[in-house]
C-alpha cells in the first residue's frame, strides 16, 4: 500500500493524497499511482452495493416503524448513505485520461495528462 492514498472511514475506501503536483512525479510513478487507483477504482461499485444494501435494509424498517423519533433517524441514516453512494459516484467517474502522448482537443500533443484531485470538498466533518 503506498502513502499516494489515504483510508477514507466515511467512504469506506482509499482515496488519492498526492503531497505534490502530479508533473513533479517521475513517469513510472505516475504509472504506479494510476495502477493503485484503477485498483481502488475497480472496487468502487461493490462498495455502493454494500451500501444500498444497508439502505434498502433501514427503508424496510422504516416501513415497519411506528416511533416518529426512530424514522426520523432512520431516514437520516438513509440519506447518510445516500450520500456516501454519490461521492462514491463522483470518485468513480473522476476524469482521467492517460496516453502517452496525450493528443488534446486541437490534436497537439502534450506529455501524459492525469489528473487526481478531489473530486469533492473534504467530507470529514459532516454526517
Amino acid at each position: 500500500m503506498s502513502t499516494h492514498f489515504i483510508y477514507d472511514e466515511r467512504l469506506g475506501i482509499r482515496l488519492p493524497h498526492l503531497e505534490k503536483e502530479w508533473d513533479m512525479y517521475t513517469k513510472e510513478e505516475q504509472a504506479e499511482i494510476l495502477l493503485e487507483w484503477e485498483t481502488i477504482r475497480g472496487k468502487i461499485p461493490d462498495r455502493i452495493i454494500e451500501l444500498e444494501q444497508q439502505i434498502n435494509e433501514k427503508q424496510r424498517q422504516l416501513g415497519e416503524e411506528n416511533d416518529f423519533a426512530l424514522s426520523c433517524m432512520l431516514n437520516s441514516e438513509i440519506a447518510s448513505l445516500a450520500s456516501m453512494i454519490n461521492d462514491l459516484w463522483i470518485w468513480y467517474r473522476m476524469n482521467q485520461t492517460v496516453t502517452n502522448p496525450y493528443i488534446n482537443k486541437k490534436g497537439a500533443h502534450t506529455d501524459t495528462f492525469f489528473t487526481l484531485n478531489s473530486p469533492i470538498s473534504s467530507h470529514h466533518g459532516r454526517s
